[in-house]
């Protein structure tokens, strides 16, 4: 056998290694090494990027073919990272006004980041799990983390039991796939498929149906998203911007690696499990979310809805098909941190606003935010010139030019549907009589609302750089 090149997991390594040495330095200190503990996570996240563009290369296999090194992998964690780092900073003025600032927060974010970069390399269906694991128990916590609550604890909870059964799911599909083929790997798979070695016999369509089942509750798509109204709202707000976030992209990474890659030769098998889970989401997120008061709920909707969209790309099998996902995730991910800086912003005197009728006569009182979540609901929507459009027009193009048509029209019709819920808050916010005024936005909010909203608005004049890595990385599924 062998000995494992270690340098291609050096980032993960890293942030292992990060992760332990924080919770050292929180034990020791306590609780009041919270604000320390938070800026050495987000640096660690830095480095750990920093690593990652540093060891960039072509596709590398080690770990006795459980690890995979690519520019897709680099592209995806990339976006992990910068969405992990975010959440932190994003989070540590909250859970200081709120009493929840404990040191354990940021290291169970860095923790669950380490698993999503596992699952994004991951090369092997023991990888991938472990990879999934490693995200999803700190992501259980960190929904529990108000303990005082009783709303966050039955959101935790709920979260748990449900995320537990799609495990159970993942695993069992997993074992029936090592069954039918006598292998976990995902070199061993593409090749017995692409050869005609193996038939995909009832069996591997079974365990197929069962993974996508357990990777579908990951990215909270139709009929596996019920989890996630009841706990994007009952959740503090910092977790909802993080769940909303960096688990999505990981997810959308890890159903693209896994379809693409091992059995992108039974694409006829699984697409029409993907356009059916991609038409459910469209259609649920366009219109349950129309009758939602409470705007975290309302998010949440909106993110299936979004991961009914991103998989229509997956569903058209193509190199096109993965570009489209790569620029729709990354612009998504963009749209939500710049939303969620806002929603968290949004405070008055007697505490956190969530309900969107308090949004009325914003514009009167904070001209500036109520710009820039207007922005973010214009792109969300899918409105153009703003960035969100473009990820949903490179989307339906790949599935038009894959055959898929009339998945493409059922997304610009649900798109259409999902513009009313968007405007609403718009409208609601310039046009509504002004009711009690917001607190002033801090300044770190300040600084990410705008970038974001930067991004957002002129994506339409610097879009190459993006793009092209986009392109590069989708490449390498298909090489």
């Amino acid at each position: 056998m062998d000995m494992p090149d270690f340098s291609i997991a050096l980032p993960e390594i890293f942030l292992a290694c990060a992760a332990m040495a924080l919770l050292m330095i929180g034990a020791f200190r306590g609780n009041k090494s919270t604000s320390l503990v938070s800026w050495l996570s987000v640096l660690s996240l830095i480095i750990a990027g920093l690593l990652i563009q540093y060891e960039a290369r072509e596709t590398f296999v080690s770990f006795s073919g459980l690890y995979r090194d690519d520019a897709f992998g680099v592209f995806m964690k990339i976006l992990c990272l910068g969405a992990s780092a975010l959440a932190i900073i994003m989070s540590m003025e909250f859970n200081r006004r709120e009493k929840l600032a404990r040191f354990e927060f940021p290291i169970l974010i860095v923790i669950a980041t380490l698993g999503m970069m596992v699952m994004i390399s991951a090369n092997d269906l023991m990888s991938l799990y472990l990879g999934i694991e490693l995200m999803s128990l700190s992501l259980y916590v960190t929904a529990a983390f108000r303990r005082d609550s009783t709303r966050s604890t039955e959101a935790g909870l709920k979260y748990f039991v449900l995320g537990a059964l799609a495990s159970g799911m993942l695993l069992y599909g997993c074992s029936l796939i090592y069954g039918f083929t006598g292998t976990t790997n995902f070199d061993v798979l593409s090749e017995i498929f692409t050869t005609g070695e193996a038939s995909p016999g009832i069996g591997l369509i079974i365990g197929l149906v069962f993974l996508i089942a357990g990777l579908a509750f990951k990215v909270s798509a139709v009929p596996f998203h019920m989890w996630t109204p009841d706990v994007y709202e009952g959740v503090p707000t910092p977790v909802t911007a993080f769940f909303a976030a960096a688990p999505k992209v990981a997810g959308i990474a890890l159903f693209l690696r896994v379809f693409i890659e091992p059995f992108g030769a039974l694409v006829d098998q699984w697409q029409q499990i993907i356009v059916f889970i991609s038409i459910a989401s469209m259609i649920l997120g366009a219109f349950a979310a129309i009758t939602q008061k409470n705007i975290k709920r309302l998010m949440a909707y909106s993110s299936i809805g979004h991961i009914g969209y991103a998989l229509v790309g997956l569903a058209a099998g193509t190199e096109e098909g993965v570009f489209g996902v790569l620029i729709y995730m990354s612009i998504y991910v963009v749209m939500n941190i710049g939303a969620f800086a806002c929603i968290l912003s949004m405070r008055q005197r007697d505490g956190m606003v969530e309900d969107i009728s308090e949004l009325a006569g914003l514009s009167k009182t904070q001209p500036w935010m109520a710009f820039l979540l207007m922005i973010f609901m214009f792109s969300l929507a899918g409105i153009p010139p703003l960035a969100g459009f473009f990820g949903k027009f490179y989307i339906f193009v790949a599935a038009i030019n894959a055959g898929l048509i009339p998945l493409a029209v059922i997304g610009l019709v649900t798109s259409v549907v999902g513009a009313f819920y968007y405007i609403r808050i718009v409208k609601i916010m310039y046009f509504d009589d002004a009711g009690e005024g917001f607190m002033p936005a801090g300044r770190t909010m300040s600084i990410i609302m705008t970038v974001s909203g930067a991004f957002v608005m002129f994506f339409v004049l610097f879009p190459s750089p993006l793009l092209d890595s986009a392109k590069a990385a989708a490449a390498v599924l298909f090489s």
